[in-house]
């Protein structure tokens, strides 16, 4: 990946994880803001609920009390103490009195709970109530369920004592108001809050003991079970209901039960408060986010081309010239205008080529020097070796002239001989000193690699099982290479000098093998023999001129091959162990354009 889209992906990166960061920050603080309000305003209506009870059962309390102390309530308590048992007379008095006092319950019973006359069911006079508590009655309004001609009905309820003096019977006036849409719709909702009521009649679940003034057509069912939890938990809880797919439409639900004169839970207060605005706030604060991160992304972009303008492109000229000395430019230079590190960056560059460039100049005299000393050492060595006995050999003719004609003949005979055997040899060492010095530049032709190994193989196959040595197998594996352009007695000589040293490597018989491989732009040959292979040491001099680890040989061979693939642009190496073989590798460029160049040079 390239600097400048580094940087793109920095500033990418570092925008999208801002302002992801600021999106959630804002959302969780706005859903606790939401959570809070919502439980802020969930007690406010639980509070008014409850001072609306309160308020309602003092109003109910009253108005009992009210009847218990009137004259028909001590009428009905002084005609049953005489024993007059005709609940007739007072049929329809309840009614009446309910009317008047603006309530929905009210009977009159006797100290044993018998209904002497009823205003909800006046058919039922003469019924004992036994849910009524007259041996301790209670001084506030409670709930109690109330049974109807038509159904059961949830009502808030106060009983009074008749007092109608000494002598008497006992008699308490049983009043109370429902609790249904009109005393949940008195309570002042905030925006978005709504409140029903649940009567628990049944085990189970029931719609219709659902009271919800609001008239909203969702799916009651989609919260039995949540009633069902409450009921069975007895204690407030919260859940949030989703009555649509639309997440605008979910509901968070607080239900508050309400507890009866036998501690049972007689209903639910249901508070309701909508997620519209917080779901819409939420859309708003996304939709921000993706407008504000499209923004950063776009700015990204912006910046990063005018860092790449600033940075990248002074780093990708240094890059450059850095490709250009590696080709072996070294006078290459920067001309960078930026300031800062930059610019020291790029002096610090030209100065580095300047010193490499001379260090070079000094490294190349120095190596020429060396090189000669080198040469000239190996060249004085290998001439004093057949330096030494033409010198013995002269000295020996010097004192045989001193002996008898015949005794000079035969000495003359046998140091003619030396003479001209040494001599030969140093016109050997001078000739191949030369060739070494003068190697040919190659002439390109279009040739097959696979055509030269098999060429160099039949020239040596009589060797591989020649009478004076252990047989050696020889196997080839060529792959379909295809044309290149090289130099065919060059490339030739260099297979058949390293095809030759594995033949020496292996004088105790052994395997040669010979492999061709084909690249898109390159061939490689490799030699690999199962001799007895060479140390690091020796693989790492194994080119030097003069260096062998043969007992004969000049030590030029393996040199004069690194040449002549040098010389095409190719490289050479060796791979080698301890009793493990060795393996050359030649890897030769295709030099189709080289071959070009030159028949074009040659039309010309």
């Amino acid at each position: 990946m390239t600097f400048r889209r580094k940087l793109l992906v920095i500033f990418a990166l570092t925008v999208f994880i801002s302002v992801a960061t600021v999106a959630i920050i804002v959302s969780v603080l706005a859903r606790r803001a939401f959570e809070k309000a919502d439980d802020e305003r969930t007690a406010a209506l639980v509070a008014q609920f409850q001072h609306e009870f309160n308020r309602r059962g003092e109003e109910i309390t009253a108005r009992v009390a009210a009847i218990a102390a009137s004259d028909a309530a001590t009428r009905i308590s002084y005609a049953f103490s005489r024993g007059d048992k005709d609940y007739a007379p007072f049929l329809g008095d309840a009614r009446t009195i309910a009317d008047n006092q603006q309530l929905d319950f009210l009977e009159f019973v006797d100290g044993q709970g018998t209904i002497i006359s009823s205003a909800q069911w006046p058919a039922k006079f003469g019924y004992p109530d036994a849910s009524l508590p007259l041996s301790q009655p209670p001084q506030n309004a409670f709930l109690k369920k109330e049974d109807l001609p038509d159904g059961e009905a949830l009502g808030l309820f106060s009983i009074r004592r008749v007092e109608a003096g000494e002598g008497h019977d006992e008699a308490y006036v049983v009043g109370g108001s429902r609790l249904d849409k009109q005393f949940i719709s008195g309570l002042e909702l905030p925006a978005g809050m709504r409140a029903m009521f649940y009567e628990n009649f049944n085990r189970g679940f029931s719609p219709q003991s659902l009271i919800d003034p609001s008239g909203s057509s969702q799916d009651p069912q989609k919260i039995a079970s949540f009633v069902q939890h409450v009921l069975e938990q007895k204690q407030e809880s919260t859940t949030l209901i989703h009555w649509t797919s639309n997440p605008a439409e979910d509901e968070t639900l607080h239900a508050i039960p309400l507890r009866g004169l036998d501690n049972q839970i007689a209903g639910l207060l249901l508070v309701g408060s909508s997620r519209r605005q917080y779901v819409e706030l939420r859309q708003q604060i996304r939709s921000a986010t993706l407008f504000a991160g499209g923004a950063g992304l776009l700015l990204a972009i912006l910046l990063s081309g005018w860092a790449a303008a600033r940075v990248t492109r002074p780093v990708e000229q240094l890059a450059q010239a850095a490709r250009e000395v590696a080709l072996g430019n070294w006078d290459t230079r920067v001309n960078v205008h930026s300031s800062g590190e930059i610019a020291e960056l790029a002096d610090t560059f030209n100065h580095m080529t300047h010193e490499l460039l001379e260090q070079r100049e000094h490294l190349v005299r120095v190596e020429r020097i060396a090189a000669w000393k080198e040469l000239a050492r190996r060249l004085a060595h290998e001439l004093k070796n057949p330096l030494f006995p033409l010198q013995l050999t002269v000295e020996n003719l010097v004192r045989a002239r001193q002996q008898t004609p015949e005794q000079f003949d035969e000495i003359f005979h046998e140091s003619s001989t030396t003479l001209l055997a040494e001599i030969a040899n140093l016109k050997a060492i001078i000739s191949r000193f030369s060739e070494f010095s003068r190697m040919p530049q190659p002439q390109f032709h279009s040739l097959q690699i696979n055509d030269l190994v098999r060429d160099v193989v039949k020239l040596v196959r009589a060797q591989l099982q020649g009478p004076d040595r252990a047989a050696i197998e020889c196997t080839m594996q060529l792959a379909d290479t295809g044309e290149i352009a090289g130099d065919p007695e060059l490339l030739h000589r260099v297979l058949s000098n390293l095809v030759l040293n594995a033949m020496d490597a292996m004088p105790q018989a052994g395997r040669l093998t010979l492999l061709t491989h084909a690249q898109e732009n390159s061939v490689s040959v490799e030699v690999q023999d199962t001799g007895t292979g060479l140390t690091p040491e020796e693989c790492a001099r194994l080119f030097t001129p003069y260096y062998t680890s043969k007992g004969h040989g000049t030590g030029l061979g393996l040199a004069i091959v690194q040449s002549i693939v040098s010389d095409h642009g190719g490289t050479v190496s060796v791979r080698s162990g301890p009793a493990q073989g060795t393996t050359f590798t030649v890897v030769l460029p295709r030099n189709l354009d080289k071959l070009r160049e030159q028949r074009n040079e040659n039309q010309v």
